[in-house]
């Protein structure tokens, strides 16, 4: 098992998440450290997303500690992480699909109006349309008409006008055709080439690990294995279980 240290910029200890009685996630450990890309795979019902919402501050923990920069951030609500630079870009995306593609990137700025510039946010909404043309093309276009895969661009877009250090993503190739998903996934190494670091959630185990330096298996609740991404890929539990070899 990877050794945690204190200079990650995200520190999992112990984290325990339970709803309805159901103990979701059992005491995992993990970290993510800056400018890092990290995976996190593992079958349906693993446990993945709900430990993404518990790091997001969208569910409390029951238990364990998460650190963030330095600053205990357990319990601490979703709008205080996002303040602080961590942002959620959710399962099926969460677009607004009656505001345009600039509105809704408008809202990814949001948190950013009382403290910025205008001029400031103008300038980071130019170099997300830098990252992402076809919306630029498109700014003026209700979200919830775009394809799948636009929508996914701009879900990960409107995350990033937060200006995130650490930017977790959920699924992101769910319900895209392959040759979309490509494109999304060099997008995220683009963001990551930018200083974002980013944690991905990713049932697609294969395309996460060969975008990610390392990763982390998640089965019923608990981390199974964790190391280097290429060594993760060579390993027989995981090539039989979720590479389909």
């Amino acid at each position: 098992m990877t050794q945690l240290t204190t200079k990650a910029l995200l520190s999992v200890k112990g984290l325990k998440v339970a709803y309805g009685g159901i103990h979701a996630v059992k005491g995992i450990d993990l970290e993510v450290h800056a400018c890092e890309l990290v995976a996190l795979i593992g079958a349906n019902g693993a446990g993945k997303t709900t430990t993404l919402k518990a790091l997001a501050g969208l569910l409390t923990p029951a238990g364990g500690s998460v650190h963030y920069a330095g600053e205990n951030i357990t319990g601490m609500p979703a709008h205080k992480l996002v303040q602080r630079g961590l942002a959620l870009v959710p399962e099926g995306r969460g677009v607004f699909p009656r505001l345009t593609i600039e509105e809704n990137l408008a809202m990814g700025a949001y948190i950013r109006e009382q403290r910025e510039a205008k001029s400031e946010i103008t300038a980071d909404r130019e170099r997300v349309y830098t990252t992402f043309p076809r919306l630029a093309e498109r700014r003026h276009q209700l979200a919830g008409t775009l394809s799948g895969g636009e929508q996914q661009m701009l879900a990960i877009a409107r995350a990033l006008m937060a200006k995130p250090r650490l930017l977790l993503l959920d699924e992101p190739s769910m319900g895209l055709a392959p040759i979309v998903v490509q494109k999304i996934f060099e997008t995220i190494r683009t963001v990551a080439r930018e200083g974002v670091t980013l944690l991905l959630i990713e049932q697609n185990a294969r395309l996460a690990l060969q975008t990610c330096a390392r990763g982390y298996v998640m089965e019923s609740g608990a981390i199974t294995l964790a190391g280097e991404a290429k060594a993760l890929l060579d390993n027989p539990d995981v090539r039989r279980a979720y590479l389909g070899e």
